[in-house]
């Protein structure tokens, strides 16, 4: 059995693979819960990508036979393009590993719905050449209210008018179909240019978004989970 760990800014996401099949996911708020897993868990090999805590602390925690930390410098499925490699978020890394290997010698833009959208391309013969950062949904609301003196603080809704009627309403319709524009207009410029895109949806906001998009996407929440794994099994296998 493999172990990998994704920590993210407020949980750690667990994934137990056996080979390539994700058998079981854990996810974990407190520190010490996953501590207590992973050392109590028998695993053969580890990986973690970490952008809340140090990595080798919680690489220490499991028995695991080989254990290995997402970095730039971490050999990986896919040829890395990125011109400052690393400055490059390891989920990022993670969803595009996982996008080749679900649809290996594919053009493929993985777009994650968080709290940023992040997109990346992957092309045919396997070379990550970068993508684009956005706010997220979230992320577009506090900023009205963050950068304004009078707007207030409002959340999603599931079918905003698209002409509001408040200010409440007009926020809502500003971000939500703002947004879906903005991610299906991205889509069908790379649809324009490269040919059989497969598009993969994840992250978050990846349920309040996959039946908004005009595009065929296919939603993949535990993308990274799987990406993870492939690179873990890449590197075992070296």
């Amino acid at each position: 059995m493999n172990i990998v760990v994704d920590y993210g800014n407020s949980s750690a996401k667990v994934g137990i693979f056996d080979h390539l099949l994700l058998k079981e996911k854990i996810v974990f708020r407190k520190e010490d819960e996953l501590k207590s897993f992973l050392q109590n868990f028998q695993a053969d090999h580890f990986i973690i990508s970490s952008v809340n805590t140090e990595a080798r602390t919680v690489a220490e925690w499991t028995t695991a036979k080989k254990k290995f930390i997402l970095h730039h410098t971490l050999p990986l499925p896919v040829q890395n393009l990125y011109a400052t490699p690393q400055t490059l978020g390891v989920d990022r890394i993670a969803g595009i590993c996982g996008a080749q290997q679900l649809y290996p010698a594919t053009n493929c833009l993985v777009i994650d719905a968080g709290t940023c959208i992040t997109y990346d391309f992957l092309d045919s013969e396997g070379r990550y050449l970068g993508g684009s950062i956005s706010p997220g949904l979230k992320m577009r609301f506090e900023a009205m209210h963050t950068f304004t003196a009078r707007l207030p603080l409002v959340h999603a809704t599931e079918n905003p008018p698209l002409t509001g009627n408040s200010t409440e309403t007009c926020m809502q319709s500003g971000a939500i179909h703002g947004l879906t524009e903005e991610i299906d207009g991205i889509i069908r410029r790379y649809s324009e240019n490269f040919c059989g895109l497969k598009v993969i949806l994840c992250g978050g906001d990846t349920a309040f978004f996959e039946n908004r998009l005009k595009a065929a996407i296919f939603a993949v929440p535990e993308l990274v989970l799987s990406g993870l794994n492939s690179i873990l099994l890449y590197n075992v296998s070296r």
